[in-house]
């Protein structure tokens, strides 16, 4: 079968071009021993089939990132290249451009953002370049469709230059520059209310006002979606599978394969929560607790890309990160975490090096709060007056910046600079959206629910042998003594590993004072994320850096719940 690959600098559109190539069938994958992904699909094309690669955005075929090695690796595959250029910026996009002719392969361009480039004032003449270049050229506007039937028709017309010289990179830019003098001109516009708005959003005096707001309305949007999700689709599911599971459990009888299967019948019936079976919880958690958040997660994420938004997000927040030994792309991780930690936890890949991984996923499950988090702390706390509700959020957020510092020292490896083009607002694609969200849905249910099942199966079976009892007993002395809560709060710990806001109604009976529920409260918060966190962690960290994410998380809740005891209760 052909092999096409797009190939084009970052944000640019090429997402978008590859969307309206390809059909529903398309695959999200890693490249092998990476965290970078690339996706495939398949077409067919004048009346051929082929598949369809979406290389990694890349400046140039000189990597200085693993993104950009993966993007020349995949470039390799390819039988014909696909050059998605940025017509609103032909000069900086040309060079990647005169990288590919060197290659010899059959190449044929994209001018996308056609109507941009109009808007902007810039015009280009397409058969001049065409004739510099000698290769097909094509103007689109990707996000309508226009240009992409001529782009199909005119792709036998790619040759390779065989015959092509290779040039120094100083000879590169002169060729370029004499090019863009020859096939582009300028005139001046003035300027329009959404450059206006983009020019706004960049600077941090303006624009950080509008990030946190950008943030809270994501988060709420996110939270309405997986709230409606789980509340009108699939709590009712799972009402009408629960006959099935009485059934099954009645089959089974009392044992230790009823036990591991579904669990605890709670007050004669199945609690999806606390049961902890594997046709029970196991099955509930992944897909009735965190793929509802799952779906509104990438959605909103899909919006902000595709807008142009997020590459402004991450300059922002880009010196704040870099002290904390990342960059601004960790930005992502940390307001996909304030809804749930699992999509944080796997949108860890974005960042390059191990370093800025372990730190935002240690960062993300020691001080970052989920929804289940932040609900808890304000049912458990609002009794006892919003003074305490803040000292737990100020403590978490002043964790993570110290955890951060120290970690940045710490930790070894490179934390490299972030180089981000910021490409103009854009109106998201409706169809492009909603594809670009299955896909990342369907990745999910493939690749991260079988960690989160064996997950929820490690924690049944410490529960069926009696481990998290034993465990509870041996820690129990010491937690009385340095976090000054009772030896009954071992337990509630423990289960909050499973689900913390369940952990909090095992707190509310034991009739602590305000200090020690906030000390057992902080200590909930910051200790090690909930199982379908860790799960993901394993696979994107391996098992090695999980379990020193999670040495520093419990050292760091045992350390900030001892100060706050000290200082909070005599």
């Amino acid at each position: 079968m052909k092999r096409i690959v797009l190939m084009g600098n970052p944000n640019i559109g090429k997402s978008v071009v590859f969307s309206r190539l390809t059909g529903a069938e398309v695959i999200t994958s890693n490249y092998p021993g990476t965290t970078v992904d690339f996706t495939r699909g398949r077409a067919r094309l004048q009346g051929e089939q082929v598949e369809i690669i979406d290389a990694p955005g890349t400046y140039s075929l000189q990597p200085t990132n693993r993104a950009e090695e993966v993007a020349l690796e995949v470039l390799g595959w390819g039988e014909l290249v696909i050059n998605v250029v940025d017509a609103t910026n032909l000069e900086r996009n040309l060079f990647l451009t005169m990288e590919l002719l060197e290659k010899k392969k059959p190449l044929i361009m994209v001018l996308n953002m056609w109507d941009e480039a109009d808007r902007s004032g810039i015009a280009i003449d397409v058969k001049r370049l065409e004739e510099h270049l000698r290769v097909p050229v094509v103007a689109t506007v990707a996000l309508t469709g226009e240009g992409i039937a001529e782009l199909v028709s005119r792709l036998g017309e790619a040759q390779p230059l065989l015959e092509r010289e290779t040039l120094s990179e100083e000879k590169k830019w002169v060729e370029i520059g004499r090019i863009t003098r020859d096939v582009q001109k300028v005139t001046h516009k003035h300027p329009t209310l959404w450059s206006s708005l983009s020019e706004a959003t960049i600077k941090p005096f303006t624009g950080t006002p509008v990030a946190l707001t950008v943030i809270l309305a994501t988060f709420w949007t996110v939270r309405l979606i997986g709230e409606g999700l789980i509340a009108h689709l699939f709590e009712p599911l799972f009402e009408l599978y629960r006959p099935l599971a009485m059934k099954i459990s009645a089959e089974l009888g009392p044992g230790m394969l009823h036990d591991l299967l579904i669990g605890r019948i709670i007050d004669g019936n199945i609690d999806y929560v606390q049961s902890m079976g594997l046709l029970t919880t196991g099955i509930y958690v992944p897909l009735g607790m965190v793929l509802p958040y799952i779906v509104g997660f990438y959605l909103a994420l899909a919006l902000l890309e595709d807008s142009g938004y997020l590459p402004r997000l991450a300059t922002l927040s880009d010196n704040l990160f870099h002290r904390l030994g990342m960059h601004g792309h960790a930005i992502v991780p940390l307001f996909l975490g304030l809804g749930c930690n699992v999509p944080g936890a796997l949108s860890t890949r974005n960042l390059e090096t191990r370093k800025q991984r372990f730190i935002a996923a240690t960062l993300l499950g020691l001080a970052v709060p989920c929804t289940a988090k932040s609900a808890m702390i304000f049912g458990v706390l609002g009794s006892y007056g919003q003074g305490y509700v803040f000292l737990v959020f100020a403590t978490l957020a002043l964790v993570y910046l110290a955890a951060g510092l120290v970690l940045n020292k710490a930790v070894r490896g490179e934390s490299p600079e972030i180089f981000l083009e910021i490409p103009p607002y854009r109106r998201p694609g409706f169809m492009v959206i909603l594809k670009k969200t299955w896909m990342r849905v369907r990745w999910f249910l493939a690749e991260a629910i079988p960690f989160l099942f064996l997950g929820v199966l490690l924690v049944n079976v410490l529960y069926t042998v009696g481990f998290m009892e034993w465990i509870a007993r041996i820690f129990s002395p010491f937690m009385e003594w340095w976090l000054a809560i009772p030896g009954e709060a071992v337990v509630a710990l423990l289960v909050g590993f499973f689900r913390k806001d369940l952990a909090v109604g095992m707190l509310l009976p034991l009739g602590l004072e305000a200090g020690q529920m906030v000390v057992a409260t902080t200590v909930l918060s910051l200790y090690f994320p909930c199982v379908a966190t860790f799960a993901v962690m394993v696979k994107e960290l391996g098992v090695m850096d999980t379990l020193r994410s999670a040495a520093v998380m419990a050292m760091t809740a045992l350390m900030v719940g001892g100060a706050m005891r000290w200082a909070l209760i005599r």
